[in-house]
């Protein structure tokens, strides 16, 4: 991973002070809240239901083992012993004080890590799948391209008031999209072409109140331009993007608006001038960020489906299970990327302990060379494990509640914090997972089910991305009533696709026995080995809508 320099850590050190500064005077009454609210943005800090929300920054997903210790003394010491894994691969904590902010983020500068731009009308965290750089059908690691782009991004004066917030995701795998760029504002696909790495570059992307694929704007570009075509992409957005309303203020609006020919043209028009300038990237710039993510010293006698493995593989069903579910292919021979499912029932899904922070930190240093990822499903993973050491990784797993082999299956399911935490939600969230994860506790009829998405959002906003789980379920508000709205369809594949309203929505009491209904359709319908998510696009909405409304027709 990128290892901060003198520089990286004085920057640091003067952004703790400045807002130290500025919360003392705000505390002193000498700033008014609307004085206030841009610098704490700034500082990825929300005021939420109940508390102030610190987003904690985690370029794309990577945290070191001393990092996750800073980040369980954080829950352990101003917080309320846990912390929050975000969808965009960042780390939340809900309960921090205001005047304990500023010593919260001296703290993790300590560990080269901050909140800036976590927040506000600015480009936040880029990121990529968790099994960047380990994944054998990966064109090339594109954790380096992340990082070049991170540091283009970060404290760029032009793009520090855009029209809204802005993410970006970069993605290495050709026929797969763990990185989401179909749904993000710019997604960088990298692709080869004769030889030469280039990037099929994507804009006008996102969920929220007005769900969006985004729509190809450079077909390839060669990899010295990357950073001044998103550039010139930028200025576009920024120089014609709706400023008056923030409901419509998203490059996808703006995008749709002017039509892909037409912000094309305006892109490439601005990358005219830009091309061959001084963001110019060079074979030496490149070379040098490849270096920080170089492979790990693997171990030479290592290899695939070692007689270890094997034996106690033959000898545990339960392990069985585990391995075919969390446990993915890794590029190296004798190493595998394991995936540790944070979806406890009777907890919110992405929430952490500070101990098991600390636990995680340990497994990490003992069995990944010392480093863990975050992921858009709000799990985590450790991508270098040797083979012949997954039955004893699988136990401690187990003693941790992170062993629990349903990865990509109902009950791995995405949520918002929804109306528990967030003054934006029109629902709660963690209940209706909480209640869904229990009537689907049979891991075997799980895994009879297979792959099947299902997200939760609180509100438009799309925190937990409900518009591409194979099901989605979004709360809305009926005169100060909380009911969930069913989608279906939605992919968050290399095929991206919003997810379809199935019609009316519903009490709180008839998600579960709704979606159940919805299952059991699936059921009766698939072919022998179709998924979910492909009896849905071979049977079409009609069949569930009249299961799902059967009774009240």
């Amino acid at each position: 991973m990128y290892l901060y320099q003198d520089y990286d850590r004085q920057l640091l050190a003067e952004r703790v002070a400045q807002f130290r500064d500025q919360t003392e005077r705000y505390l002193a009454g000498q700033l008014s809240d609307e004085e206030f609210l841009p610098l704490r943005l700034q500082n990825g800090l929300y005021i939420q239901r109940y508390a102030p929300m610190l987003r904690v920054a985690v370029p794309y997903g990577m945290l070191g083992s001393r990092q996750l210790r800073a980040l369980g003394h954080i829950a352990r010491t101003w917080d309320k012993g846990y912390a929050h894994v975000s969808t965009r691969q960042n780390v939340q904590f809900n309960w921090p004080a205001l005047e304990d902010v500023p010593d919260i983020l001296a703290f993790l500068a300590t560990v080269d890590m901050h909140a800036i731009q976590t927040s506000g009308n600015c480009i936040r965290n880029v990121t990529t799948d968790e099994f960047a750089g380990v994944a054998g059908d990966e064109l090339e690691d594109p954790r380096p391209w992340c990082e070049i782009i991170r540091q283009w991004a970060t404290f760029n004066p032009e793009f520090a008031y855009l029209p809204r917030k802005f993410k970006i995701a970069v993605n290495a795998v050709p026929d797969q999209d763990l990185a989401l760029v179909g749904v993000h504002d710019i997604g960088v696909q990298i692709v080869h072409r004769d030889g030469e790495t280039g990037f099929q570059v994507l804009a006008g992307g996102g969920l929220g109140r007005t769900p969006m694929v985004g729509e190809v704007i450079g077909e390839f570009v060669a990899w010295p331009d990357l950073l001044a075509y998103l550039e010139a992409i930028l200025r576009v957005y920024n120089k014609y993007g709706n400023r008056d309303n923030k409901y419509k203020a998203r490059i996808k609006i703006l995008v749709k608006a002017l039509g892909v020919d037409a912000f094309r043209a305006l892109t490439e028009k601005e990358f005219a001038h830009l091309q061959g300038g001084p963001m110019t990237l060079t074979a030496e710039e490149v070379s040098r960020m490849r270096g920080y993510f170089s492979r790990p010293p693997y171990a030479a006698d290592a290899t695939d489906q070692p007689a270890a493995l094997t034996a106690a593989l033959d000898a545990d069903a339960a392990l069985r299970r585990w391995y075919r579910t969390n446990v993915s292919a890794h590029g190296q021979p004798g190493y595998a990327a394991v995936t540790l499912t944070l979806k406890k029932t009777g907890r919110a899904p992405g929430d952490i302990t500070d101990t098991e922070l600390d636990a995680v930190a340990d497994l990490a240093d003992r069995y990944s060379f010392g480093e863990a990822r975050t992921t858009h499903q709000q799990n985590m993973v450790l991508a270098d494990v040797r083979q012949d050491q997954l039955p004893a990784l699988w136990q401690e797993l187990e003693a941790l509640g992170f062993a629990t082999p349903n990865f990509r299956l109902l009950t791995d399911i995405v949520a918002c914090p929804g109306g528990d935490f967030c003054s934006l939600a029109n629902a709660k969230s963690i209940p209706v997972a909480e209640a869904l994860q229990r009537r689907f506790e049979d891991l075997d009829y799980l895994h009879d089910l297979g792959p099947l998405d299902l997200n939760i959002s609180g509100c438009m906003n799309a925190c937990g991305h409900h518009h591409i789980g194979h099901i989605g379920i979004l709360g809305v508000d009926k005169k100060g009533r909380e009911y969930y709205q069913i989608t279906l369809g939605g992919r968050g594949d290399s095929h991206c696709v919003i997810g379809e309203k199935l019609g009316p929505s519903f009490e709180a009491d008839e998600v579960v026995d709704v979606i159940a209904r919805l299952v059991d359709l699936y059921v009766e319908q698939r072919h022998p080995g179709e998924g979910f998510i492909d009896t849905y696009e071979r049977v079409g909405i009609e069949p569930f809508k009249e299961r799902a409304y059967g009774s009240h027709h």
